[in-house]
């Protein structure tokens, strides 16, 4: 579905008016809740559109599509995310396109980004994804094992380890973002950590009233995605 761009100007008001609502509902500065635009599947023409009414943080799943939309977006301020699985055959690619990774939950990932990150630029901000639910089908490190790939991460030169990140099964997602900060709290004066990235576009306002930091929104924003492109 095509989104003219006065949509994406007003939908864009309308997160950023339930993410203030959420967090001033919890006790919480809403400038503390960062709203990061899932673009994923949809076109750099909404991208640009979503720019133009002031949005700067863009999480993509595909590696490829997101550099493509990077090259037709050279110059522009903006701050790329992966939000998406990394395979081990996309890491060099990820370590010098992007700012911020999502998604670590192996070492090995870890080491190779920090070595491919090339050299001058500022360390790679990566998240660790915690498989909060337990779920088999659900990417992530069981919550047990988080720690020990902190410490891990922590003695990469070139990574820069700020948080969590969790995607928790529908239906039981507050009680799992109540997790996921009880995690948070923990590993935050030791690793000093500042980011709980958890919450979408239907479930934000839980995942911001239980400490969310920053809220990973594509639907709300752009509509309903398109068919994917590539998967890689």
């Amino acid at each position: 579905m095509g989104q003219s761009m006065r949509a994406i100007h007003d939908n864009l008001q309308a997160v950023r008016g339930r993410i203030a609502h959420a967090a001033t509902a919890a006790g919480r500065d809403p400038l503390n809740v960062t709203l990061l635009a899932v673009s994923k599947t949809h076109s750099t023409a909404l991208v640009e559109q979503a720019l133009a009414a002031g949005q700067r943080a863009f999480g993509e799943n595909y590696v490829q599509e997101a550099v493509e939309k990077m090259d037709a977006l050279a110059g522009a301020s903006i701050e790329w995310h992966l939000v998406g699985p990394l395979q081990s055959n996309k890491t060099r690619l990820v370590a010098a396109r992007f700012d911020w990774v999502h998604t670590i939950e192996s070492g090995k990932i870890a080491r190779r980004l920090s070595e491919q990150r090339p050299a001058g630029m500022a360390p790679l901000y990566v998240l660790i994804q915690v498989n909060v639910s337990g779920e088999a089908s659900k990417s992530g490190v069981a919550p047990e094992h988080v720690a020990g790939l902190a410490n891990a991460i922590a003695a990469l030169p070139n990574l820069k380890l700020r948080g969590l990140m969790a995607i928790p099964e529908p239906g039981a997602a507050r009680a799992r973002f109540r997790d996921v900060k009880i995690l948070f709290e923990k590993l935050k004066v030791e690793f000093n950590l500042d980011t709980v990235s958890m919450g979408m576009s239907d479930d934000l306002e839980d995942a911001i009233a239980e400490g969310s930091t920053m809220v990973r929104v594509g639907t709300a924003i752009f509509g309903a995605r398109n068919k994917i492109r590539s998967a890689a």
